[in-house]
């Protein structure tokens, strides 16, 4: 959540008089992330976050919102949007579409434990059953189609060691497909800073904006990349008891089926590739920011030759 697109305090207090949310009393820009622009927005009558859409097509921007009202109705702790005077969630702010929606409490945990993954297996479970009720379709933006893509525009920037690395995989996902594992909607992004804790709870998941239509195992599969890590700065190797306590906690829910248990190795590999080529992207071809942060590719790229090894074991 970078911001690429300044707005003064002026300006928001204009844009806010297309809401019911009170006056304006301060504007924070958000530092995380990489996508949009945000801010953490306090008025005389709430705490909100405001959110600039860069980059995704604004034909897609109602599937995102829709399925966070969607969500917030079935009980998930998702962020709710605000509907306008003229009840909209979308506006447009310098430019830019914009989307203004509840800020949640508490704090992410840098180093969950067994307690915490399986807390959030429990929560990843309830909101993929309350997905499946979402009659909106976006396919995931961030899947094969666009791996293809990002592979291309970032080859000529890897040795050959890792490009050969690149290209193996992309075969053996193409040779690896799931049309009948169960699939829905899937945040597709939930790592550790996207969930906030309290009380050892979980209260709120947020940055839904790489959404899409997937199989409910790859949304799994994108979790325990980054939540069981044994040491996510050093070793990143699965840790078995913080994988089967997620596993474990999401089953009890949502109960996994033999083809999902058949596909759990592939599907590992296949989150570990999306997030090592998006971070190629985003570290290699830049877009100008006032405050941009982007993410390390090296990580992604050890996890998906771990996994690639066989460090994929099912826990659950």
């Amino acid at each position: 959540m970078s911001v690429y697109t300044s707005v003064s305090e002026d300006e928001l207090s204009t844009w806010l008089g297309h809401y019911s949310v009170g006056s304006l009393v301060s504007c924070e820009p958000i530092k995380a992330g990489i996508e949009n622009s945000n801010y953490f927005i306090t008025t005389s009558q709430g705490r909100y976050v405001l959110t600039l859409f860069e980059r995704l097509p604004a034909e897609e921007l109602p599937f995102y919102v829709n399925l966070m009202a969607h969500l917030a109705r079935h009980g998930i702790p998702c962020p709710a949007p605000i509907a306008d005077l003229s009840d909209q969630y979308l506006q447009r702010l310098n430019g830019k579409p914009a989307a203004l929606v509840t800020r949640l409490a508490g704090q992410s945990v840098e180093r969950p434990g067994r307690p915490e993954c399986a807390e959030l297996g429990a929560l990843l479970a309830r909101m993929h059953l309350a997905a499946r009720s979402y009659a909106a379709y976006l396919e995931n933006p961030r899947g094969p189609r666009w791996w293809r893509f990002a592979a291309r525009e970032c080859s000529s920037f890897l040795d050959v060691q890792k490009r050969s690395l690149l290209e193996n995989e992309l075969a053996f996902q193409a040779a690896h497909r799931f049309p009948d594992l169960p699939r829905g909607p899937v945040h597709a992004d939930l790592f550790r800073d996207n969930a906030l804790f309290e009380s050892g709870r979980i209260c709120g998941v947020v940055d839904f904006y790489f959404a899409g239509v997937d199989t409910f195992l790859y949304d799994v599969a994108v979790c325990v990349n980054d939540w069981c890590l044994r040491d996510p700065s050093r070793k990143l190797e699965l840790d078995a008891s913080r994988t089967g306590a997620l596993l474990g906690a999401y089953h009890a829910v949502r109960p996994f089926g033999a083809a999902e248990r058949e596909a759990w190795p592939i599907m590992l590999r296949a989150a570990a590739l999306r997030f090592w080529l998006s971070r190629l992207y985003d570290f290699h071809l830049p877009r100008p920011g006032v405050m941009v942060h982007a993410h390390d590719p090296e990580h992604f790229r050890e996890i998906l030759e771990l996994r690639a090894g066989g460090d994929a074991a099912w826990m659950a």
